[in-house]
């Protein structure tokens, strides 16, 4: 075994076992609205990757730790040893395979969608091309709206900051992940009800998996085991349908899949 791989497997085992000798697993979270925010009244983080990762940490048998991290730096984080994994928004894509190590049982498949001011012409991806388009930095939507779509991308802190370009009339539309788009375009409040939705196709449908640093071997297969039982009792399901994000049809077919086993 080489000094590197010896050091990645020290450091693999020392991980999961500083987490249980901490007593604690820190998890890096998104609270811009989509998956998870703060609550009003508490000021504690809520929602639908918050709740994920508190029941990694049940468990695990520790306490839950919520770190709030935006799309520009949650890899940093990551890295740094600030969080121990990353549920935040994050899908599968090569480079960040090359950098980070994830649990191979995604949890949910998304891709994204479009958000357009009503009238603006825009029907399809296409219609993208030469023209301004928000993301958030780091977004795993960069990359296709330009090489496929020719779009002329601008990134910004996260989505708030991205939808809040497009009202001000910086891009023609805002590319984000489907549930983000939908929760906005049918909240109660109304603050989007001039804008749609009106692409039918999602960007790039990618597996939505958990983050840990690179070579974690064993808090990888800690985690997988664990989600592979969310898959099994139906939890992302409900879970899914409790946040107001119904699930896809391939976490449902992950559900019959894991169920039947």
């Amino acid at each position: 075994m080489t000094a590197l791989a010896l050091s990645q497997a020290v450091h693999a085992d020392a991980t999961l076992e500083r987490i249980k000798s901490r007593g604690t697993l820190t998890v890096g979270v998104v609270l811009d609205g989509t998956y998870g925010s703060l609550d009003p009244q508490t000021r504690k983080p809520i929602g639908y990757n918050v709740e994920l990762a508190q029941d990694l940490a049940r468990r695990l048998g520790v306490k839950f730790e919520a770190v709030e991290v935006t799309p520009p730096n949650r890899v940093q984080f990551l890295q740094q040893g600030k969080v121990d994994a990353l549920i935040a928004s994050m899908q599968y894509t090569k480079e960040r395979d090359e950098i980070l190590s994830y649990v191979p049982t995604p949890f949910e498949e998304i891709g994204g969608s479009a958000m357009v001011h009503k009238g603006s012409g825009i029907h399809d991806w296409n219609d993208l091309r030469g023209k301004p388009v928000c993301v958030s930095q780091g977004s795993n939507y960069t990359r296709p709206l330009i090489e496929q779509y020719g779009a002329q991308v601008k990134g910004f802190k996260g989505m708030p900051e991205a939808l809040l370009a497009l009202r001000g009339g910086t891009c023609v539309a805002s590319v984000h992940v489907t549930p983000g788009i939908e929760a906005r375009l049918t909240g109660a409040s109304g603050e989007w009800q001039d804008y749609e939705s009106p692409i039918a196709d999602q960007l790039i449908p990618s597996p939505s998996v958990i983050w840990v640093r690179k070579g974690e071997t064993d808090t990888v297969a800690a985690l997988d085991k664990i989600v592979k039982e969310w898959h099994r009792s139906g939890f992302l399901i409900d879970e899914g349908n409790k946040w107001h994000m119904p699930p896809s049809k391939q976490l449902l077919a992950w559900h019959q899949e894991y169920s039947s086993k």
